[in-house]
């Protein structure tokens, strides 16, 4: 059995669909908190339709053929947020505390422990 056997190679085609569509919707005034809906919405549809249209489509019932566009059309928003996220150290959006200089301190400047007290003071809060 080799892998084309699977089918798999439908997966990427439905993500690669379902990316370019969730590209189209946020040129749109819609708001991006439903992009994960629409792009497990779209992939469910495009599942059902590529287990008509592909005889090598790794489902051969209704239900499967949803679930595998689901995961694959949530696999393009997965794919958009691992690229945003790598190129977020390349001057693109930072997550709160993880700004390069928050994690690393300049190592020529000295970093004082605190000491008892402060420690003590700020646990009595």
């Amino acid at each position: 059995m080799s892998i084309s056997d699977w089918g798999i190679q439908a997966i990427p085609v439905i993500t690669i669909i379902v990316f370019l569509i969730a590209e189209a919707v946020k040129a749109t005034p819609l708001d991006n908190k439903w992009l994960p809906v629409i792009c497990g919405a779209v992939g469910g549809i495009l599942g059902v339709v590529g287990m008509f249209l592909m005889p090598e489509f790794p489902a051969k019932d209704y239900l499967t053929a949803v679930a595998v566009g689901i995961v694959s059309g949530l696999a393009a928003t997965g794919a958009h947020q691992i690229y945003k996220q790598l190129s977020a150290g390349s001057g693109g959006q930072h997550l709160e505390g993880s700004h390069p200089d928050d994690v690393c301190p300049d190592p020529d400047t000295p970093v004082e422990p605190p000491s008892y007290e402060e420690i003590r003071d700020e646990f009595k809060n």
